[in-house]
């Protein structure tokens, strides 16, 4: 599950089960939010609903004004590191690319074996569940493979 996606099964059950006047503890704040208004967003429900936020050990009342303030500036810093991490491992990928040492996920068949895949499908003598038993592969590769082999026809 990606980390930018706010839907998170551990986000929605967290807030659900905190009450009114207690303490959400959160161990860094880059794991609660994503981004400054994902923050704000989150910090601004549990407010609402009389809840304090623990980070790392430090209590915030987004109520406060100067929690809020605090708040607000560590959001900021959490995403701006989060924005530092993706940076550097776009630029690492890159030069790992450029010096031909990212290629990607080596595919379950040989150039060989698609073709004879392939073959066997547009022949009609398999289906797609018969393929993905026959070359011991999952349906979704078979279907990719034939979807490649249509693609470059």
């Amino acid at each position: 599950m990606t980390g930018t996606n706010r839907a998170r099964p551990g986000l929605e059950q967290a807030p659900a089960a905190v009450r009114s006047g207690d303490t959400l503890v959160v161990p860094k704040l880059d794991r609660l939010a994503r981004s400054v208004p994902d923050a704000r967003a989150i910090g601004d429900s549990l407010a609402a609903r009389g809840i304090k936020l623990s980070l790392s050990g430090t209590v915030y009342d987004p109520s406060d004004p100067m929690g809020k303030c605090f708040f607000n500036i560590l959001a900021t810093f959490a995403e701006f590191e989060v924005d530092l991490l993706r940076m550097r491992t776009r630029q690492g990928m890159a030069i790992a690319k450029a010096n031909g040492k990212l290629k990607g996920k080596a595919p379950k068949l040989s150039v060989r074996q698609q073709a004879h895949l392939v073959k066997l499908y547009r022949a009609g003598e398999y289906n797609v569940t018969d393929l993905a038993e026959l070359f011991s592969v999952g349906r979704a590769t078979v279907y990719r493979t034939i979807a490649r082999a249509d693609a470059g026809a």
